[in-house]
């Protein structure tokens, strides 16, 4: 018997795919299992074909992985779609009165599990309630009990919709016992460990809960996959944690709202995905030349225009470094999983007021949207720092005042005995217009001195892996996982590899990078682009230009076995 699987369900939009998802991945992190979700679905209204794949077993898991074990199909162009995917000993759930399955050319070997889904679901409500009848199958299947799923169930109709508690309950019930009554034998049993109380979560939801443990107060935001849940995220807790909400009419107001809060002393958050930021950019520059506080998520899918708007993709590192016009500082991060997503949320706001700068931090489709199973977060030794604000107004203020480190002392609006000035033209340390050429040299060098104080305090890298192994990984972001799925795959093939991953990507740190390269035989960089996006930050950083490269551009994240391939090949 195996003690993992990776369980699939397709079908046809509306059918509740994504939801049984969430409900399987809640259900084996409460029986102390580890889980990681990932999602597929077209950019349409209504219809088309939606999956949900989720990778579990008892130690963690980091990503997706490509082979399927078991896979619900809901309808005939599931199995059509995904049967390549099939590892030799999977089995198929399908509905054994609406699915012809001698018309594929399906291996003796796959076990095919038919079971009247549609047929058990009508009985105890509608059509709707077969993904509830295949998910209560599936655990079945895998040896697992029934008890915390009926939990499951109540809690997610619970508040208005109570009426729909019993009878999910039983469509679920009597696909568990369709498996149990036939005593079917597979070969996945997946084990009940020891609960650690850990969570499912994904990275947007795990990045709120940051921000608003860091004090944030405002958040203005335009909806725009993959970015929207953290809307709908703030707008359910606005009046538990004292947050206002606003959804505004476009991004472009989103970005000026939280400048204007910024201004204002608040902590304030827009989130959106490229198309949205690309509206933002002029606003962008105007929080750079006031060195006013802004933190701006931007969740990315492939572009340009509105390219692949449900897919996922690393292509908007260039554009987030040099968004807007003129030079100014800005931060960026880039969180590889929910945990540094939430130490982002944490620790942006943080940077964003003692900087006085922008601060964007990139996710992207895959850990947006991508749930896991993951500890409870850590926070006790966090602190809110708000940085150089007077809260009495010296004799003579000078809001952008010459500094060593660049950040000036700012007063909040309505501190009596001064006049709080921002100003978008270049300007004097009063803050008043000014456009002499020695004024704007030291103004420029003014605001660019915060970068050199910034990176003191930007951590370094993080090194995974043998420190002396001779083929090196390099990677940012939500490919953090994968690549350290494939270190534990290369093992088994006894090639010593080792991972470097950043997630604080702009001021950029070099020191451990240059020390990697100096030791490794093979460099391979790993990136969700079409370009090698941060390959060119790295030359444009320290002249080292990278020659090997795993570019992935479909709109779908990688899977570890593409990066194994690959630095087998190198070695």
């Amino acid at each position: 018997m195996k003690d993992f699987v990776n369980w699939k369900i397709g079908g046809e939009a509306g059918y509740g795919i994504l939801s049984v998802g969430i409900m399987f991945g809640k259900f084996c992190t409460r029986n102390g299992l580890n889980a990681f979700y990932s999602s597929e679905f077209p950019s349409l209204v209504r219809g088309g074909h939606n999956t949900v794949q989720l990778m579990v077993r008892k130690d963690p898991v980091l990503s997706q992985n490509f082979e399927v074990n078991l896979l619900i199909a809901l309808n005939e162009e599931t199995i059509q779609k995904h049967l390549n995917e099939l590892s030799s000993d999977a089995g198929i759930i399908f509905d054994s009165k609406e699915i012809k399955t001698e018309k594929f050319k399906i291996k003796k070997s796959v076990n095919l599990i038919g079971i009247p889904l549609t047929e058990i679901a009508e009985k105890h409500g509608k059509k709707i309630m077969r993904n509830t009848v295949g998910l209560g199958a599936s655990i079945a299947l895998l040896g697992l009990e029934f008890d915390e799923l009926e939990k499951l169930i109540k809690e997610a109709f619970s508040g208005g919709k109570d009426a729909l508690i019993p009878i999910n309950i039983a469509a679920a019930k009597e696909g568990f016992n369709f498996i149990k009554n036939r005593n079917i034998k597979f070969n996945y049993q997946l084990k009940k460990q020891k609960n650690k109380e850990n969570i499912f979560i994904n990275a947007n939801d795990a990045f709120c809960l940051g921000a608003v443990k860091s004090g944030l107060k405002f958040v203005a935001e335009y909806p725009m996959t993959p970015s929207s849940s953290i809307l709908s995220f703030m707008a359910a807790h606005e009046l538990q944690f004292d947050i206002v909400v606003k959804q505004t009419e476009d991004e472009i107001a989103a970005i000026n709202m939280i400048i204007g809060a910024g201004f204002a002393g608040v902590r304030a958050l827009t989130a959106t995905s490229g198309g949205g930021f690309s509206l933002m950019v002029e606003a962008l520059g105007l929080a750079g030349m006031t060195e006013t506080p802004a933190v701006i998520l931007e969740s990315q899918r492939p572009g340009p225009s509105t390219g692949l708007p449900t897919m996922t993709e690393q292509g908007d590192l260039l554009f987030a470094l040099n968004a807007s016009q003129g030079d100014f500082p800005r931060m960026i991060m880039a969180p590889g999983d929910a945990e540094e997503a939430f130490q982002a949320g944490l620790n942006s706001f943080n940077f964003a007021e003692r900087f006085q700068l922008p601060v964007i931090v990139l996710l992207d489709k895959y850990v947006s949207e991508g749930n896991k199973t993951t500890k409870i977060f850590e926070s006790k030794n966090f602190r809110i720092e708000r940085g150089k604000i007077l809260f009495s107004a010296p004799k003579n203020y000078l809001r952008y005042a010459f500094t060593k480190d660049g950040v000036s002392p700012r007063v909040l609006p309505g501190t009596i005995g001064t006049v709080f000035k921002a100003n978008g033209d270049e300007h004097n340390e009063k803050g008043v217009s000014f456009e002499e050429e020695e004024n704007r040299i030291k103004m420029m060098d003014k605001r660019m001195k915060k970068l050199d104080a910034l990176k003191k305090e930007v951590p370094e890298p993080k090194l995974y892996g043998d420190k002396n192994a001779k083929i090196s990984l390099i990677a940012w972001g939500s490919t953090k996982g994968i690549a350290l799925e494939a270190l534990q795959e290369l093992k088994k093939h006894k090639i010593k590899a080792n991972l470097l991953h950043y997630s604080f990507i702009f001021p950029f740190k070099e020191k451990t990078l240059l020390q990697v390269i100096k030791k490794a035989k093979k460099i391979l960089l790993v990136e969700n682009n079409f370009s090698g996006q941060f390959g060119k930050l790295i030359a444009q950083e320290t002249g080292i230009k990278i020659k090997d490269k795993l570019l992935k551009y479909t709109g779908r994240q990688f899977y570890p076995y593409e990066i194994v391939n690959v630095v087998r090949r190198l070695k």
